[in-house]
């Protein structure tokens, strides 16, 4: 009975964990990537049953794009997708070249828009199910090891349909998202990036809202909790 146990367990381990000395846990999540034209705010918003995710997902730049790295994510999706941004490569040709030249590309998911709306998001064939994106002008929503596709397409909705500044929308589409189901792992981390030139601490740099909650039982209504604080210290800029 003993060596049945520690058979199941190194087997649900192989599961959840990366080849040694290849890449870290799998960042199954749910995230979206969107850009507000009307203001030039670029964002992402994820939520994760992994510790920190912050730490991994979110890359953006203002006046370039913003872009979520996940599933067995390589975290050089990031700063490469913004680096080809730049030079006005599109988000598609992005994905292009990031999943041709890696050779782990079936693990990986990634959403990306751009500056001007463009939008691509990619799941890979190995990605654990249900896993799967949506897209429109301005968004992507994407996900791996979800409750269902459910869970993209209500984020779809409620991006759609909510109203206020980007950072507010981004966690309307989150919400919509747990309650499809979410990560049906459950629940533990969240973050929210948002940027625009000249708006973050001090008008030095371009992050604007950088919240994080790394570790908690409810990670998406801590977050929100953090964002109302953040609004009060740092409202909107009139300009």
């Amino acid at each position: 009975m003993k060596a049945v146990t520690a058979s199941l367990a190194m087997t649900a381990l192989a599961s959840c964990t990366a080849p040694r000395g290849q890449e870290g846990s799998v960042v199954a999540t749910f995230s979206i990537v969107a850009v507000d034209p009307d203001t030039g705010e670029l964002g992402i918003a994820v939520q994760s049953k992994f510790i920190a995710v912050g730490a991994v997902v979110p890359w953006a730049k203002a006046g370039v794009g913003a872009v979520a790295t996940q599933a067995w994510a390589n975290t050089t999706y990031g700063p490469r997708t913004l680096e080809m941004l730049a030079k006005g490569e599109t988000p598609e040709d992005v994905v292009r070249k990031l999943t041709e030249s890696d050779r782990q590309a079936d693990r990986r998911q990634v959403g990306i828009v751009s500056a001007k709306g463009e939008s691509a998001t990619f799941t890979g064939k190995a990605c654990q199910p249900w896993a799967g994106g949506v897209k429109g002008e301005n968004y992507c929503c994407q996900g791996n090891i979800l409750a269902g596709e459910d869970v993209v397409q209500e984020m779809e909705k409620a991006f759609r349909d909510a109203e206020g500044e980007l950072a507010d929308r981004l966690l309307a589409a989150l919400e919509a998202g747990q309650a499809a189901g979410g990560d049906r792992r459950g629940m533990q981390s969240a973050a929210l990036l948002v940027v625009r030139e000249g708006w973050g601490y001090g008008g030095l740099n371009d992050r604007f809202r950088d919240l994080r909650v790394d570790d908690h039982a409810e990670p998406i209504q801590e977050l929100k909790r953090i964002l109302k604080q953040h609004k009060k210290l740092f409202p909107r800029p009139n300009r």
